[in-house]
């Protein structure tokens, strides 16, 4: 049975970042409920502070990878519904509030997908109703749209890919693989209209232009996720985004990159 979740303790928000100044990051953020901060920076260790009334424990990590430092956050919290985040979003007042709302209201929900208004050139999705999200759709969402119960990420072992994302040896794609691992091991995900914060524009961590690496490593995303399809839908990629790549590089070059990475 699902927990039925009412107060702002029943909220951890884990917070992914990179060479931050943790003990500000809370106010920065405007975070409004207990959080885990995983500082990726030059040193080991672990300090906590209370921000507004919030417990707000730091780990900072010399160790790269972004799904290693959400998994350590997932870990750690203790609520039972857990928000993913990262350092660049400003959170809208009340959003707690809201998280633990929709969960109240959707009992039937093990993972909800929140609105974040996303700066100009980087939009992959924006939620217009609360529907059910499957595997053709989950590949759209970032990994700070995710709200998840704990119990539920647990039992059913979903954790973030070590091999993909800032950090890691394939450049993104955690997110979509830890969404499609919610449903391959039958978590239900829904999508909600409700908004909880907007992105600060910034430069990418992992996006250096449409390089060799980035095709090949496209081609490993997509073998992860899509398995026997993935040079099907790799073809479609490439050409349903032709007009954003093609540029300098011939669309053979970047099929033969784009397989490579699958093999």
């Amino acid at each position: 049975m699902s927990t039925i979740v009412q107060t702002e303790s029943d909220l951890c928000h884990i917070v992914a970042a990179l060479n931050e100044n943790a003990m500000t990051l809370a106010s920065r953020m405007h975070l409004a409920c207990d959080a885990v901060i995983v500082n990726q920076c030059h040193e080991d260790g672990r300090n906590e502070y209370t921000y507004d009334g919030h417990r707000i424990r730091v780990v900072n990590a010399s160790e790269r990878g972004v799904g290693r430092s959400r998994n350590q956050g997932l870990l750690l919290s203790e609520a039972p519904v857990t928000l993913i985040g990262d350092e660049d979003i400003i959170y809208h007042e009340g959003y707690a509030e809201t998280i633990l709302r929709a969960f109240h209201e959707h009992p039937e929900a093990d993972v909800l997908l929140f609105n974040v208004e996303q700066s100009e050139g980087r939009q992959t999705y924006r939620n217009k109703d609360f529907a059910r999200v499957r595997f053709y759709s989950c590949g759209r969402y970032p990994a700070y749209s995710i709200a998840i119960r704990t119990a539920r990420q647990r039992e059913a072992n979903v954790w973030f890919s070590l091999l993909f994302g800032g950090g890691a040896r394939y450049m993104a794609g955690e997110d979509s693989l830890f969404l499609t691992d919610c449903l391959r091991k039958g978590l239900r995900i829904y999508r909600t209209p409700e908004s909880i914060g907007r992105e600060i524009a910034r430069e990418s961590t992992w996006f250096e232009g449409y390089t060799e690496k980035f095709f090949r490593d496209r081609g490993a995303l997509y073998r992860a996720l899509y398995g026997g399809w993935a040079p099907f839908l790799g073809f479609l990629y490439l050409c349903k985004n032709k007009g954003e790549w093609l540029t300098g590089r011939t669309f053979s070059e970047a099929w033969r990159l784009l397989r490579e990475g699958m093999r």
